[in-house]
């Protein structure tokens, strides 16, 4: 699958920079909560828009934009990736990923190749519990090994978790924060229900923001700087 879709610019996806947000369709995860769903159960109902012509419009944003965010669906899952980022770093642009982290073989071979500058990987729950994300299996070591990369990288990371009732609580942000101790950033951001892709996930009544802001203090003890957005 290649490029789906296309949005404009904006600061928030993309930390200090301003950035148009791309979309790749297709996942290798259905997440219940996911807030992207048509991408994932139905990214052909979506065309492919056209490298040659995408690129060129981005060179001509060149003077108002600093960088591109590569999201989904999941983007790591493109063949043609690592070549078309490739021609935006010619374009002297920033690329920032959004993944789930279940492909560290092109996570490895992008920060390999200095085609990434900021890097983005969700922490959906806990890890025993991320089959319950796919009928179709998830290898959770390729999750870890892409985490350990991360942790090893000189890129821009930040870890990222949304406070999804019944998935996240203390005792998955003690887990992964034993996992991800000494990591620059971790995101904690609000849930919000109205997308998302089953119907009784639609229907979670949101944490509080008081118990957001107590998740978040929690993971202070484990990495360097906390955040939190949509709150």
């Amino acid at each position: 699958m290649g490029v789906k879709g296309f949005q404009g610019t904006s600061l928030l996806d993309y930390p200090g920079r301003v950035a148009s947000l791309l979309f790749w369709g297709g996942c290798n995860l259905t997440c219940p909560f996911c807030h992207n769903p048509a991408l994932v159960l139905e990214p052909g109902a979506y065309p492919d828009l056209d490298s040659d012509q995408l690129l060129g419009e981005l060179a001509s944003r060149r003077p108002f934009i600093d960088g591109v965010v590569l999201s989904g669906g999941e983007p790591s899952l493109g063949d043609d990736l690592l070549e078309f980022v490739k021609r935006l770093k010619e374009l002297g642009l920033g690329v920032k990923l959004d993944t789930n982290g279940l492909m560290p073989e092109v996570i490895d071979a992008l920060l390999e190749r200095k085609l990434v500058d900021y890097l983005a990987i969700d922490l959906k729950t806990s890890l025993v519990r991320y089959p319950e994300l796919h009928q179709g299996g998830v290898d959770t070591a390729a999750l870890l090994k892409s985490v350990e990369l991360a942790l090893r990288s000189s890129v821009q990371v930040e870890y990222r978790t949304t406070c999804v009732p019944g998935w996240i609580d203390e005792a998955v942000v003690t887990e992964w924060g034993e996992r991800i101790r000494g990591a620059a950033l971790w995101v904690f951001q609000q849930y919000h229900a109205e997308h998302a892709l089953a119907e009784n996930a639609r229907s979670l009544p949101c944490y509080s923001a008081d118990r957001v802001r107590g998740l978040a203090e929690l993971a202070r003890g484990y990495v360097e700087e906390v955040r939190m957005r949509g709150l």
